[in-house]
């Protein structure tokens, strides 16, 4: 069969969540919603016209010498009735090349659909029969070499784009929606029952179709209105132009039920199924979750109702594994081990009830919030884990390094889709790992999780933190569509994990990339054997990626420069710069003994040499930084010029590092 004649499939799709992200962010509701559409499809729909008209001066073949199709002729005539104003756009002397005249006729028709006026296009699929049409009467008019390909890149693109340019996922936290059903059922116990006692009493509120027993406030308002919103974004935009209802914070199915009830009172119901139109995924963001997450979707799959749901939306279950929040609560082993479990636990659990699942990575941009090359997700992936889709986040500084040049963009998937095919195809990309091997990196985390919070979650070290770090200036920065702390909590509880991560690696220390791991490795070591470890490194991805990933931290961190940092705290908390150093220097020695190296980095002088060109420059901005927090803080943090100063050596700093946590 000739390459030529093979049509692919759609291999990669865009989303985000950047307008409808509501955790933590009052300001992003239905509203926010339909402004984020409309805007993407004016973007993605004026770039179709632009390459429209790219498209209409490289097909110049004139009807005297080249034939078209008659399906082609008819559709010119069609739309000279239809939409007369095309003639204006296309000079006279091009009324003999019919490829121009219709693809004038096409941006015009977009124009209209950009305007939202009559004659548009209703959907992305009318576009595309427009353009396989140019396309079918090329390839059989002898237009194989003169532009055939050019059509069928455009073709591709409104396939993977459509009108929607990226699927937007939504996002709210589960206590947002317990607050406003405990509200609409007028239970003022609802916040304080179990969650067994709300999965039940949410089951029968939606079988018997129970509405809302009083009134709701502006918080109730918006949460419904959000559902609402999304029936008309799919009506307007297309059904792709909405995608995952993503619940924070899932620690029960009664989470999962909750939205599923807020839709009903919104009424947002499919026309053809009569069951709620929206697609629902937990997201598992703490270690405690990332356990029982197995457990969870075994009660969902067993409950009538949600399977009834499921069976109404096509029989696909996406769930969330969280990164950032497990770090900054238990460190980057335990972090790293949960969510290796989980899509073990998820995907056992799904696939015992028959259903298919994606597994979505909620991850960061920096080692300690999940960020690594997007192969690596594959390849350390539990056996069976992987049934052919790979979802995942991209942080914002990360899409510049890892796209922002076509050579490497093209690199970074080559890559992805390389893992993915391989594991399709059932061809490993590692050993297994042995029994003694999972109890090795098991005992990893539970070891490291205990030293890490152990001296983490202390108020002391949180002072000490807001002290030897910028976190002061990062909190006020206007960064991300969150605040940097979470309302109604405070310490480090409060504490996002972004601002958490990004304060760590200005001052250059690093610390949730690597703290917790050297007694965690150095008992585990002792306990189970140095051999172990060392074949794990060996034969088994997902622990090579972690021993990397600790090397490549402890690498960038600097202790000279977060030496110069520690001086702006309290002289009597000096014994916390010693406990880093410590554990910083143990951490190498493990790490160091396990690859059998006498330096970090020796295996990799790519990034070595990297780091060693980068310091010099970095190093000056870092010190210069200092001085500017302790001049600033003792103006009681008011100097205007000293604080624009700061900031610009907070991105310096983070264009020097790549990172911004």
């Amino acid at each position: 069969m000739p390459a030529d004649s093979l049509e692919l499939p759609d291999m990669i799709r865009f989303g985000t969540w950047v307008g409808g992200d509501m955790d933590g962010n009052p300001d992003v509701h239905a509203k926010t919603v339909r402004e984020t559409l409309a805007r993407q499809q004016q973007v993605i729909i004026n770039a179709y016209f632009k390459e429209c008209g790219v498209l209409a001066q490289l097909l110049s073949q004139s009807a005297s010498r080249s034939a078209v199709n008659p399906d082609l002729s008819q559709r010119i005539e069609l739309y000279a009735t239809l939409i007369p104003g095309a003639l204006g756009t296309t000079p006279m002397r091009h009324d003999r090349m019919p490829y121009r005249v219709f693809l004038g006729q096409i941006a015009e028709r977009l124009r209209l659909t950009y305007d939202h006026r009559p004659n548009g296009y209703e959907g992305p699929q009318q576009f595309l029969r427009d353009l396989k049409l140019i396309s079918f009467s090329l390839r059989a008019n002898k237009g194989f070499h003169a532009g055939w390909g050019n059509v069928q890149r455009l073709i591709r693109r409104v396939e993977t784009f459509g009108f929607h340019l990226a699927t937007l996922d939504l996002r709210q936290h589960s206590e947002i929606h317990h607050r406003v059903i405990a509200q609409g059922l007028d239970d003022p116990n609802w916040m304080v029952r179990t969650p067994a006692e709300r999965h039940d009493l949410l089951v029968q509120a939606i079988e018997r179709d129970t509405g809302v027993k009083m009134e709701l406030d502006a918080l109730g308002r918006r949460t419904i209105g959000v559902f609402e919103g999304i029936l008309q974004a799919r009506h307007r935009y297309g059904k792709d132009a909405i995608g995952y209802y993503v619940v924070s914070g899932t620690q029960g199915a009664d989470d999962v039920l909750a939205p599923l009830l807020l839709a009903r009172w919104a009424e947002a119901y499919d026309r053809v199924s009569g069951e709620v139109a929206v697609d629902i995924a937990p997201l598992f963001e703490s270690v405690d979750a990332l356990e029982h997450c197995g457990e969870v979707m075994k009660t969902l799959m067993g409950d009538p109702l949600y399977r009834r749901h499921l069976d109404a939306r096509g029989r696909t279950q996406c769930a969330l594994i969280g990164y950032s929040d497990t770090n900054k609560e238990s460190g980057i082993c335990a972090a790293r081990f949960a969510a290796y479990r989980a899509q073990a636990d998820l995907s056992t659990a799904l696939a015992a009830a028959n259903e298919r699942h994606v597994i979505f990575h909620a991850r960061g941009g920096s080692i300690a919030r999940g960020g690594s090359r997007i192969d690596s997700l594959v390849r350390t992936a539990p056996a069976g884990t992987v049934n052919g889709v790979l979802r995942l986040t991209e942080q914002g500084e990360v899409i510049n390094q890892g796209y922002g040049l076509k050579p490497i963009a093209m690199r970074t998937l080559e890559r992805a889709f390389n893992a993915l095919a391989l594991s399709i195809g059932g061809v490993a990309t590692g050993a297994t790992a042995s029994s003694e091997q999972v109890q090795f990196a098991a005992r990893l985390g539970l070891v490291s999780r205990q030293e890490y919070r152990r001296l983490v979650h202390t108020a002391d070290f949180y002072r000490w933190f807001e002290a030897v770090t910028p976190f002061d200036v990062i909190a006020r920065m206007q960064i991300g569509s969150r605040p940097a702390v979470r309302p109604g909590k405070e310490g480090f509880d409060a504490l996002r994990s972004v601002p958490w991560v990004f304060s760590w690696t200005q001052s250059r220390h690093m610390l949730p990339a690597w703290f917790g791991a050297g007694v965690g490795l150095r008992t585990t070591v002792e306990e189970l054997g140095l051999d172990v470890a060392r074949s794990a490194y060996a034969q088994w991805n997902y622990f090579t990626t972690l021993i990397d990933d600790l090397e490549a931290s402890l690498a960038r961190a600097d202790l000279v420069i977060a030496a110069a940092y520690e001086e702006l705290g309290d002289g009597r908390q000096q014994h916390f710069g010693v406990k880093l150093r410590e554990e910083f220097k143990l951490v190498s020695e493990q790490v160091l003994g396990i690859k059998q190296q006498n330096a970090l980095l020796d295996r990799d002088m790519t990034l070595q040499r990297s780091i060693e060109l980068r310091n010099p420059y970095v190093d000056p901005i870092n010190l210069l930084q200092v001085d500017l927090l302790r001049r600033w803080r003792e103006t009681g943090r008011q100097d205007r010029d000293l604080f624009e100063s700061l900031l610009a050596c907070i991105a310096g700093i983070a264009e020097g590092l790549q990172s911004t946590g």
